[in-house]
């Protein structure tokens, strides 16, 4: 049977030890309130709902999966009634607005239970996590007069929430969406088209779902300026909240998946439903991509959260199972044979998912700290702050899903042939895992993203004030024990630096140097950014380095920097080595 315990004292070393997070929140203040004992019992209270009810209900989940019929989803046993725990809680406003009923915690603290909700259960957290993620697009662009009516029941739980972009025929070219509104004299539009793949687009969990559906007005511009932003009820509230009337949107399947068979993931049908428009006409992508931006964090979290439960059985399992001797001699001669914790090739494996983990962690509390500067500070400081999320959202969504699945496929090796066997629970992270790589944008999209507009776009403008502060890191790495970080980390700026400008200089006349360069430049970029992490989490840790937990740390970058960042040197040769190697080849010989 699977273990979960919530890793609460590595999430603390980072929040506090790590990023200091009582100053950094007194330092802002609208989160100078932010009362540090509240967190630590927010902490305690999400690892006790999650570990004790979301998680027993991940695999019985998975097995029975969300069921269609006639139009209607219902979603696994259990799941109805955690749902309605997990909202009394207050846990689906933990981070909202107190003027809608939220609780106003910081991002700091909510990437923590995120990664406990994801960790114990993906299936299950994609049902609150979709009304999260609009309400707040809507928070940021609606009306005053949706948002006091919607909001409050969202983050109740009264009711819940999608986002409708994809088309049959249209994957991440959203402007050649065909879903239209046409605009009706009570000031409301008539929406009519198809959406695939809407997680959570119909289910049994709350009264009423509201959808925020890219649709084209008639006389919008063509391609992706052309888009605007609905907000579309399953059933029509009346002016008290009641529900009135079914609305003309219906689920006409569920997808029958790989992986979080429990989330059902829908095609969905509007057949002039009545909707409103968010903001303002033909900028309904930016509207959207608040929630698409949020939604990407939360997958590579989703990753982080799926490697940190697989390391826990993995190590487990290893401490546990007799197999074979020891090379070096006999560890349990009472036994009739020795721990698998005994063999090196056994401890590579945890060790890499562990280290994943540990800087996936703390990569995931850095950008959560931008994202509070970008929302609670004022001037320039939130300026830099929000041009230093642009930069990392790529990287948090695609680095740390890319990894959270290796992670997941180490800790399954682990187990050999019971890493292939159901009643392990291993199989299923892995298959869990697998689509934090693909929606919210493909991982390669998402490094087409970073290559293109984060990089390229402003001349590498972004990474030039990421490096300047990860070169400032490195020099404090002072302790004569962090000397082999420190020269690590600052070859590993360097080479990060050498290939932003080859990269910038090749495309200013090959423009398919940005996209040919884009997956290997971005792992390149997140393997420094996770030796950066090391370098943030050594300093903090070395002066108590005769303590167990600390001196853990240490080993553990020592670890890092030995056997996974040589991996940088051939992702830069990948780099280097340009466009044509893939581009020679004339389209017949696929």
């Amino acid at each position: 049977m699977a273990v979960y315990k919530a890793p609460l004292r590595d999430m603390r070393f980072v929040l506090d030890e790590v990023f200091n997070a009582t100053e950094f929140w007194q330092s802002l203040p609208a989160l100078a309130d932010v009362d540090r004992d509240v967190v630590d019992a927010v902490l305690e209270e999400s690892a006790k709902l999650n570990e004790n009810v979301t998680f027993p209900l991940n695999r019985s989940g998975d097995e029975e999966g969300a069921q269609f019929s006639n139009g209607v989803v219902t979603t696994p046993k259990g799941f109805k009634e955690a749902f309605r725990q997990f909202a009394d809680g207050g846990w689906i406003g933990l981070g909202a607005d107190p003027r809608w009923g939220g609780q106003g915690m910081p991002k700091t603290v909510t990437v923590m239970t995120d990664e406990i909700m994801f960790g114990v259960n993906p299936s299950f957290a994609l049902y609150p996590l979709l009304g999260i993620g609009a309400a707040l697009a809507m928070s940021q662009h609606a009306s005053d007069e949706l948002n006091d009516f919607y909001l409050p029941r969202i983050y109740s739980g009264e009711w819940g929430g999608t986002m409708c972009l994809t088309e049959p025929h249209a994957g991440t070219d959203l402007g050649i969406i065909k879903t239209r509104a046409i605009p009706a004299a009570d000031g409301s539009f008539a929406i009519t088209g198809t959406k695939i793949f809407i997680t959570g687009g119909e289910h049994d969990l709350t009264d009423n779902i509201v959808h925020l559906v890219l649709a084209k007005l008639p006389d919008a511009p063509a391609g992706s300026r052309g888009i605007s932003l609905f907000l579309v009820p399953k059933f029509l509230p009346n002016a008290d909240g009641s529900l009135g009337a079914r609305n003309g949107v219906a689920a006409g399947n569920i997808e029958h998946k790989m992986g979080i068979k429990a989330s059902a993931t829908c095609v969905m049908n509007f057949d002039d439903a009545k909707g409103w428009l968010i903001g303002k006409p033909n900028e309904g992508l930016a509207a959207m991509f608040v929630m698409m931006n949020y939604e990407r964090l939360s997958m590579g979290i989703q990753g982080l959260g799926a490697s940190e439960v697989a390391y826990q059985n993995a190590a487990a399992y290893a401490r546990d199972r007799l197999q074979g001797r020891s090379a070096t001699g006999v560890k349990t001669p009472e036994k009739p044979a020795d721990p698998l914790l005994v063999h090196p090739d056994v401890r590579r494996m945890l060790l890499k998912t562990r280290a994943y983990n540990e800087a996936g962690r703390c990569f995931a509390m850095y950008t959560a700290k931008y994202l509070d500067l970008a929302k609670y500070a004022e001037g320039e400081t939130a300026r830099a702050a929000a041009d230093r999320v642009a930069l990392l959202t790529p990287v948090a969504k695609a680095f740390l899903s890319d990894r959270g699945l290796e992670g997941c496929l180490e800790a399954q090796m682990v187990f050999g042939g019971h890493g292939y066997i159901r009643e392990w629970g291993m199989e299923q992270y892995v298959r869990d895992t697998r689509i934090a790589q693909i929606y919210e944008g493909t991982n390669g999209i998402q490094a087409q993203d970073l290559m293109g507009r984060k990089v390229v776009k402003n001349n590498g403008a972004y990474v030039d004030t990421y490096i300047a502060e990860m070169r400032a890191a490195a020099e404090r790495l002072q302790a004569p024990a962090l000397a082999g970080l420190k020269a690590a980390f600052t070859q590993s700026i360097d080479t990060l630096e050498q290939l932003t400008r080859a990269v910038i200089e090749r495309a200013a006349n090959r423009p398919d140097e940005i996209n040919a360069a884009a997956v290997d430049y971005l792992q390149a970029f997140g393997l420094v950014t996770f030796t950066y992490m090391f370098a943030l989490m050594a300093t903090a840790a070395e002066p108590r380095k005769e303590d167990e937990f600390y001196a853990g740390k240490l080993a553990l970058a020592e670890f890092y920097v030995a056997r996974i960042l040589p991996e940088l040197d051939s992702r830069a040769r990948a780099v280097e080595a340009g466009a044509e190697p893939i581009m020679q080849f004339a389209e017949s010989y696929f």
